[in-house]
């Protein structure tokens, strides 16, 4: 071929290497206009092919900024109708005293002792008369569910009745919680509880003796144990679904009965004598009246025997200030000292014995804070016990699943975690261990001796 025809034809051809010449920001827009295109084919292809995709609903609304001052009110507001919408919903005190009214008249002999029965029949007949807010009650499922051991295929009235009020109770008090859900999201932060707490201690006949003064260390007491126990991973927030499903709101409600007995009193964490006592054995654990605890002054609680190790891990681990504690984190370890059987309270406790951070007890943690224990029992003038005989009760006792190590779950699934921790942080505790079959012994010459008298 002639050169130039070849240079002809190759003048006329587009310059491939022109490509080289365009800059690195032009290089990235034609791969993104490229990407965009094939990706819009892409998706329009799907959206095509599948028409199913059209009909899903919009499932996430973005929460207004903080800057967006109009599209808080509007959510604060539509949030307020709807919870006054599902408070007008719920049975008052006259409706259901007309549903129990109704169930009085329908019930279906013959009776069991002083207990009104009712068969599904006419439990279907109050169901239609007691109105459209009782419906809901009113199935066959939950008939079901209350449905015992009666010969004839009744359930009980009463057993009804307060399936229903416990269940109206629930939704008032899950409204009122809403309430103070300042964020919308079905959760409760510290400062949240607190308010509700707060506004919620006039109403409780049992806290009339409290001076107000004391008011913010009750709020404080009683917040504590809610989030001790429910946020173990300490985000700061509470779901007010656990917060329902937990006991504790049951044992702060029970302080509106005026009749409560003393012994009640005094196993109710929330009580005005409980909150009176660990606020008070703060105040004297606290010699230089600084509003702090230091290490030696926490030293002093309970029986004054916990290990000196045990103590530095607590200050290691816990929240302080300049090396003190404030009454919050006194609170903390009160309730997992008081509480040792509960999942809780051994993690608190079992991340105090961990000083590796490895997630399980070894040998070496073990006989780390023994070791305390055998130092305050020739400090005492008692013989120590040996390590290897305790080391070995302790892994009897937990069964883990490997034979060298104890996890946390270890713990909480042996019923024992309680027993082994004492045995590590508290001679006192240990002693009280080691002479455990002694102890019982004179419990039963004692009682023995009451019954002789």
């Amino acid at each position: 071929m002639d050169w130039k025809e070849v240079l002809r034809r190759r003048l006329a051809t587009p310059n491939i290497g022109s490509n080289k010449k365009k800059s690195e920001q032009e290089l990235k827009d034609e791969e993104m206009d490229l990407f965009t295109k094939y990706y819009s084919e892409w998706k329009g292809g799907r959206k095509n092919t599948n028409e199913f995709y059209k009909t899903i609903p919009r499932f996430y609304y973005r929460l207004p900024a903080e800057d967006e001052v109009l599209l808080q009110k509007l959510r604060e507001e539509s949030r307020a109708v709807f919870l006054q919408r599902k408070s007008r919903e719920l049975l008052d005190n006259e409706e259901l005293q007309n549903l129990w009214f109704l169930l009085d008249k329908h019930q279906t002999p013959p009776m069991i002792g002083e207990e009104a029965m009712i068969n599904y029949e006419n439990f279907l007949k109050v169901g239609e008369k007691a109105g459209p807010k009782c419906k809901q009650f009113f199935t066959a499922k939950v008939f079901a569910k209350l449905l015992h051991t009666d010969s004839y295929g009744r359930i009980s009235i009463m057993q009804f009745f307060n399936y229903v009020m416990r269940k109206v109770w629930l939704h008032q008090t899950r409204i009122g919680l809403s309430l103070y859900d300042v964020a919308g999201q079905g959760y409760l932060r510290e400062s949240d509880l607190e308010n509700y707490i707060l506004e919620l201690i006039p109403t409780l006949p049992q806290l009339d003796g409290l001076e107000k003064s004391f008011y913010s260390f009750y709020v404080c007491t009683a917040v504590r144990k809610f989030f001790f126990f429910l946020d173990p991973l300490r985000t700061g927030k509470i779901k007010i679904q656990d917060i329902l499903a937990c006991s504790f709101l049951d044992d702060l409600l029970e302080l509106r009965d005026e009749e409560l007995s003393k012994e009640s009193q005094e196993t109710n964490w929330f009580s005005a004598p409980s909150a009176l006592r660990v606020y008070g054995q703060y105040l004297n654990l606290d010699k230089d009246h600084n509003g702090m605890l230091s290490k030696e002054e926490l030293s002093r609680y309970g029986t004054a025997t916990m290990t000196n190790v045990f103590l530095d891990r607590v200050f290691q681990e816990c929240l302080t200030y300049d090396g003190e504690m404030d009454y919050k984190t006194y609170l903390d370890f009160v309730l997992a000292l008081e509480n040792r059987k509960e999942p809780a309270a051994l993690q608190y406790i079992f991340k105090l014995l961990d000083i590796e951070n490895k997630g399980y007890l070894n040998v070496f943690s073990l006989n780390y804070f023994f070791r305390a224990i055998q130092e305050l029992m020739k400090i005492h003038g008692q013989d120590p016990v040996s390590f290897q005989d305790v080391k070995d009760e302790i892994f009897d006792m937990v069964k883990p699943k490997d034979p060298l190590k104890i996890s946390l779950q270890d713990l909480i699934n042996s019923n024992q975690g309680d027993t082994v921790t004492t045995i590590l942080i508290d001679l006192n505790g240990f002693w009280t261990y080691e002479n455990r079959e002694a102890l019982v012994a004179n419990d039963n010459e004692n009682s023995s001796d009451l019954d002789d008298t």
